[in-house]
Parts: C-alpha cells; sequence; structure tokens
C-alpha cells in the first residue's frame, strides 16, 4: 500500500517536470498564445494605454524643454513610445486600483462640449454646466472638425512648430499655444493665445484657443480621458435652473446651417414652450441671429391625479397656464370652445380661455371653476388634485349652455388631441359646422 502511494506522487511529480518542460518551450517558441489569453483577466485598449501616457507628463515636460519639441507635434510617437514601456502588467493593476464608477458617480463626471456656432466651450459636470468660455476654433477655410473625441495629453508650456517650414518656437510670449496644450486629435487640440483678440472670431487651422486664465482653469479641471463633443448648432435651447426655458440664434459662420421657423419650434417643442412664443418673433430671430439670450417661459412636468400629462405647466408673465385638454380629460369633464368669445365651456362651467398654436390653455385660476381641480408646485412638477368636496363648482346655466352648442367650435387642441365637447349633440353641431365651412372654402 505504501509502495503504491509512493508510486503515485512519483508519477505526479513526472507529470509535473513534463508539464513544465512544454510550457518552458512554448514560451520559448512564442506558441502559448491561446493559454496566455486564457488567462488573461483584462486586456488593455488603446485608449488605456493613452491615458497612462500622459500621467507622467513632467517627465515628458523636461524632455520638452531640453529638445525644443512639443507633444502636440508628434502625437503619434509619443503614444507609441509609451505603449512599448507600459507592460500589460502594469495596466492591469490600474485597472485594479480604480474600481468600476457607479451610476451615481458616472453621472458627475466631467465632459466637455464645445458648439462652434456659438463660439463657446461648456465644462459639465454630469448634467449640471459649471464652466462657460469663449473660444476661437477655426477658420471657415480651416474648420474645427466636428464629433466625438477625448482629453488625449495635457501639456504645460508647450513649443510649436510651424508645418509651413518646420521652424520651432519655444514656450513663451511669442509661441501661439499660449502655456497650456490639451489634445483632442493629431495635430487638433484646446490651447491657449498670444493674440486674446482673435478669441470669439473663427481664426485658428482648426485648434480650439481661448484666453490664457480660462484654459489653464480648464486645464486643472479636466483630466486626461474627458469626452470632448463639438457641435455645430445656430439654435441652443436651455432650461435654467429655476426652470425658465431660453433659447439663442447664432449666426451661420461658417454657412453650415440654414434656419427655418419650422426648425426653431422643433427645438422649443422639446422643452414644451413652442405653443408660447410667435412665429413672427422666430423669424426676426433667425434674422437678428444675435446670440443673446431669449427669455420665454417657465415650464414644469403637469400631472392630475398622479397621472403624468402630455404637455407641460407653463408660466409666462406671472400667469401659470395649464393645457384644457388634457385636463379636461385627466378629470373625466366635457369641454367645449367658442371661438368668437374666447371661452371654454364645460359641464360644470365657463371660463376665459387661450388659443396658443392651436392648444387650448386655462389659467389656474380657473381650473377649479372648469374642472373642479386645484394645483401647486411639488417638487418642481406642477400637481392638480380635486377641490374639496365642499367647495362646489360654479355650474353653467341653462342659457349658456344653450348658447355654448350654438356657437361653441370645436376644440382646436392639435393632431394628437380629440375633441372634447360639452355634450354629443355639441359635437355634432359643432362637426356639422366644419364641415360646412370646409365646404365654403372650397
Amino acid at each position: 500500500m505504501i509502495d503504491q502511494i509512493f508510486r503515485r506522487e512519483e508519477i505526479l511529480v513526472m507529470l509535473k517536470n513534463i508539464c513544465a518542460s512544454l510550457m518552458s518551450a512554448a514560451l520559448l517558441t512564442g506558441s502559448l498564445t491561446s493559454y496566455a489569453e486564457a488567462e488573461a483577466a483584462y486586456v488593455p485598449t488603446f485608449a488605456d494605454m493613452s491615458v497612462q501616457v500622459k500621467d507622467h507628463s513632467v517627465s515628458d515636460q523636461g524632455l520638452a524643454a531640453q529638445t525644443g519639441t512639443s507633444a502636440a507635434a508628434a502625437p503619434v510617437a509619443a503614444e507609441n513610445t509609451v505603449t512599448k514601456s507600459q507592460p500589460a502588467a502594469a495596466a492591469v493593476v490600474e485597472k485594479k486600483e480604480e474600481p468600476a464608477a457607479e451610476p451615481e458617480k458616472k453621472s458627475q463626471e466631467m465632459r466637455i462640449s464645445i458648439n462652434l456656432a456659438a463660439r463657446s466651450l461648456a465644462l459639465f459636470q454630469g448634467t449640471e454646466k459649471i464652466r462657460l468660455y469663449p473660444i476661437g476654433p477655426g477658420t471657415a477655410y480651416t474648420p474645427t472638425p466636428v464629433g466625438y473625441y477625448k482629453i488625449r495629453s495635457k501639456d504645460v508650456n508647450p513649443s510649436w512648430t510651424n508645418p509651413s517650414n518646420g521652424e520651432t518656437i519655444p514656450s513663451g510670449p511669442s509661441c501661439p499655444l499660449g502655456y497650456r496644450w490639451m489634445q483632442i486629435q493629431g495635430n487638433y487640440g484646446i490651447h491657449g493665445t498670444n493674440r486674446p483678440e482673435s478669441v470669439g472670431h473663427y481664426v485658428s487651422n482648426g485648434c480650439i484657443r481661448m484666453h490664457e486664465k480660462d484654459v489653464e482653469a480648464l486645464f486643472d479641471l479636466v483630466k486626461i480621458g474627458t469626452p470632448v463633443e463639438i457641435t455645430y448648432n445656430r439654435v441652443v435651447v436651455e432650461k435654467m435652473p429655476d426652470n425658465t426655458v431660453v433659447y439663442y440664434i447664432y449666426p451661420d459662420g461658417y454657412g453650415w446651417q440654414n434656419l427655418t421657423v419650422e426648425d426653431v419650434n422643433k427645438w422649443l417643442a422639446g422643452y414644451g414652450v413652442s405653443n408660447f412664443v410667435s412665429d413672427a418673433d422666430i423669424e426676426k430671430k433667425i434674422n437678428d441671429a444675435d446670440g443673446e439670450p431669449t427669455y420665454v417661459a417657465k415650464v414644469y412636468p403637469l400631472y392630475v391625479n398622479g397621472e403624468k400629462m402630455k404637455n407641460k405647466a407653463v408660466e409666462q408673465g406671472g400667469v401659470m397656464y395649464l393645457p384644457a385638454i388634457d385636463l379636461a380629460e385627466a378629470a373625466h369633464v366635457d369641454l367645449g370652445w367658442n371661438e368668437k368669445t374666447s371661452r371654454l365651456i364645460s359641464t360644470l362651467g365657463s371660463a376665459d380661455g387661450v388659443d396658443k398654436k392651436d392648444v387650448l390653455y386655462c389659467k389656474l385660476a380657473d381650473a377649479k371653476t372648469l374642472f373642479n381641480l386645484t394645483g401647486a408646485l411639488e417638487k418642481n412638477s406642477f400637481v392638480m388634485k380635486p377641490a374639496k368636496a365642499e367647495q362646489k363648482p360654479q355650474v353653467a346655466g341653462p342659457d349658456e349652455k344653450k348658447d355654448a352648442a350654438q356657437t361653441a367650435e370645436p376644440v382646436a387642441a392639435g393632431k394628437d388631441h380629440k375633441i372634447v365637447t360639452v355634450s354629443q349633440e355639441i359635437g355634432q353641431a359643432q362637426t356639422a359646422k366644419a364641415e360646412n365651412k370646409d365646404a365654403t372654402k372650397k
């Protein structure tokens, strides 16, 4: 029995020696590829390599000072050098030290958004814009390329090599790159300038120029790998922290974007305020293209009895406007519209209404009369609930109902809304009247 145990151990040792010999031979001949791949827990990408490159930017700057060159002058060579000097094992260790970002942390990541039409650079932390700087992008003949990039390298006191004659200008007052350089793609980058008066104009060969104090502040706020989005949008619509929607229209510096009133309406519709800006005002804004802010209104998501409405509650000029059809459907109340008197007539009462681009609105003060609803702001939303039972709503009299049946027009609530009327009879009368109108026009 003991002999068998010894033999078993001898066989195991022999097998281990054979396997070790085979693996050594495979390593020498490079034939262990599949085994190595199976063991690898993480394979660094080119992006990872480039991110690790400039973590040692101090040594790069020292080398640049000695040779009179810049990492920006030969970005590909710099990346290749680092790729060779950084083994995959180091990349694996780096990854292990930085655990995967949780959703909360990821939402707070920095990103740069550049709008060439606005000639501005915005820095976002999550969804919040925390900085806004003027820039000098490329000329119409050498435009800055749009697309999605990232900060690939960061350099202090860069030197510049003139591509036309190869002359190198070291860092200093004569260097066109100023004192900070952030590469985003090839020879394109975000940098300072020795010509501050050029910022705000289309002046560069494709890079993004910034005032020195601005680029130095941005340099300290972002890291290698920070996403950079470059767009060309003449229309910019923003929602401010107090829920005010503001829009801008910029000149067509590159001649890339011919705007129409319909285009601007689509942008405003995304924020729920297209009905609160007239087409005439939009057309004037396009013609001016001054890049100045136009404040429209405050908008809030609208909820009735816990259900979110399609349209929003809009506060303009100190008055809260509510989409009448949405409220009627949510409260299960029939509603009619008298176009001649601009009156909304429900089965509960009547009140003045407002027709804004074929969408009917009532004022908050009249929601109780029309729908027996009251509302208030709750956690940045406007919430409507049934009024208290003891507060009986005003009921429309027989004469007013009769007048509504004779004069009420179909409720103009947009293509996506159905017509809601005081009664089925009123609806039929309105339909017949509408058909008569169409026949007369023809």
